[in-house]
C-alpha cells in the first residue's frame, strides 16, 4: 500500500464516514488471562465515546511507511489453503460474527504477545463503497464500482493511573482520586486485506507497530505466518555496524557523510516529486555511493556480503530507517557534536602533530553555555 491508499482508508474512521456498527474485543491481563470479552455497539455509545473508539482504531493506520507500517505479502500457497489465511477470511466474511473464528484469533494473538501491562485486543469490520475516480483525480461519491470489505485489529495497552489528590468543586473539598484503567494508543495492529490500487488484495495485509524499537514479530508470525523486517531502530544500528566493520580503515568521515547526503537527497527528491510509492534503497545503491567515494572494490564487496547476511538477499530498505535525516552526530568518549544534516561541510577531521582533531568551521556567532564568546 502507498501513502494515498492508507490515507483514504484512514479517513474512513470518522463518525460521518465509517460503517462500523460494533467493536469486538477482549481485555487481557499481563500474564495472558482473558479477563473479559465484549461485543459493543457503537450506536449504544455516546458520540464522544464512539469518536474515541474510532480514533484508537485509526491510529493503527498512522506513522511512516517502512518504519511503523509494513506490507505483509502472503505466499500463493497460503492464499490457496492455509489455516492463517482461512481464519482472516472467516473474520472478514462473517463481519466478525463467526464466534469460533473470533475465539481462535484471540487465542493465537494472546499466545504470541508479551506485554508489560494489561491490554485490549480490538477488532472492527468496515465496508467501503470505493468512489470512482475520474481522469482528473476527482472522486464521484455517488459512483462506486466495488466495495472494499476489511477488518482492522488494534492491540492497546491498558495502564493504571497513579493515585492523586483531586479537588471536588461540589463538595468544596479535597478527595483521593481512585486509580483508573485507561486505554492507551495501539502498540500493534493490522489491516486485512490490503487496499492496493484502491481494491482488495487478498495476497496482502498492512502491519502496524508503534515503536521503532519493537515490532512484536511473534504476533505477526502468529497471525500471518510471515516474518516482518527488523525494527527501524535495529535496522539503523545494523547498517551502521556493517558500514564500519566492512570498510575498516577506509571508513572515513567523508564516506559516512556521503552516504547520509545521498540518502537525504533521495528523500528530498521523492518528497518534491510527490511520489506515492514508498522510497527504498538496495545494497547496490549504497555500493555505488561507496565507489564514488573511492572505497576499494574489496571493501565494497565485503559491505555487500554483510548487507545481504543482515537484511536478506536483494532486500530493499527505507533510507529513513538507516540514517538520521536531521543531523550528523559525532561522538567521542567525552564529547558529542551534532551538526545539521545540510551543513556537514562545516565539519573536518585532521591530524595535527600526530594528534587527531575534529574541526568545526565557525561562521556565525558562537555561544558556550548560552554566553556569546569570541574566538581569538
Amino acid at each position: 500500500m502507498n501513502e494515498k491508499e492508507i490515507g483514504e482508508i484512514r479517513r474512513r474512521f470518522r463518525p460521518d464516514r465509517s460503517s462500523i456498527s460494533h467493536v469486538r474485543g477482549c481485555y487481557v491481563s499481563a500474564s495472558g488471562e482473558i479477563l473479559s470479552r465484549f461485543n459493543q455497539s457503537l450506536a449504544m455509545m455516546s458520540q464522544e465515546e464512539g469518536e474515541q473508539i474510532l480514533s484508537i482504531l485509526r491510529k493503527t493506520l498512522s506513522g511512516t511507511l517502512g518504519k511503523n507500517l509494513t506490507d505483509i505479502v502472503f505466499e500463493t500457497r497460503q492464499v490457496a489453503d492455509s489455516p492463517e489465511h482461512r481464519l482472516l477470511m472467516a473474520l472478514r466474511e462473517s463481519h466478525l460474527g463467526d464466534e469460533e473464528a473470533v475465539e481462535t484469533f484471540f487465542e493465537k494473538a494472546i499466545g504470541s504477545l508479551t506485554m508489560e501491562d494489561n491490554y485490549m485486543i480490538l477488532l472492527a469490520h468496515d465496508t467501503y463503497d470505493v468512489p470512482w475516480k475520474g481522469g482528473d483525480g476527482e472522486e464521484l461519491e455517488d459512483a462506486s464500482d466495488h466495495v472494499f470489505s476489511y477488518i482492522l485489529c488494534a492491540v492497546c495497552p491498558v495502564k493504571r493511573t497513579k493515585p492523586a489528590l483531586s479537588y471536588q468543586l461540589q463538595e468544596n473539598a479535597f478527595r483521593d482520586r481512585t486509580p483508573e484503567w485507561l486505554v492507551s494508543p495501539p502498540e500493534a495492529g493490522f489491516l486485512f486485506p490490503a487496499f492496493d490500487q484502491r481494491c482488495a488484495n487478498l495476497y496482502g495485509a498492512l502491519y502496524y507497530a508503534r515503536d521503532g524499537k519493537e515490532n512484536h514479530p511473534d504476533f505477526a508470525q502468529a497471525v500471518f505466518c510471515q516474518e516482518v523486517p527488523m525494527p527501524a531502530a535495529e535496522q539503523r544500528e545494523t547498517f551502521q555496524a556493517i558500514l564500519g566493520d566492512s570498510l575498516e580503515e577506509e571508513c572515513r568521515c567523508e564516506v559516512v557523510q556521503a552516504v547520509q547526503d545521498a540518502f537525504c537527497g533521495m528523500i528530498a527528491e521523492h518528497k518534491e516529486q510527490h511520489e506515492t510509492e514508498p522510497l527504498v534503497v538496495s545494497r547496490g545503491t549504497v555500493q555505488r555511493v561507496l565507489d564514488d567515494c573511492g572505497v576499494s572494490e574489496e571493501r565494497t564487496e565485503e559491505f555487500g556480503r554483510r548487507y545481504d547476511e543482515a537484511f536478506g538477499m536483494e532486500a530493499e530498505v527505507s533510507p529513513r530507517n538507516l540514517v538520521d535525516t536531521k543531523q550528523l552526530e559525532v561522538k567521542t568518549a567525552d564529547v558529542t557534536i551534532r551538526v545539521s544534516a545540510q551543513r556537514g561541510d562545516l565539519l573536518e577531521m585532521r591530524k595535527i602533530d600526530g594528534a587527531r582533531y575534529i574541526l568545526i568551521r565557525a561562521e556565525d556567532e558562537v555561544t558556550v553555555n548560552g554566553v556569546s564568546v569570541q574566538i581569538p
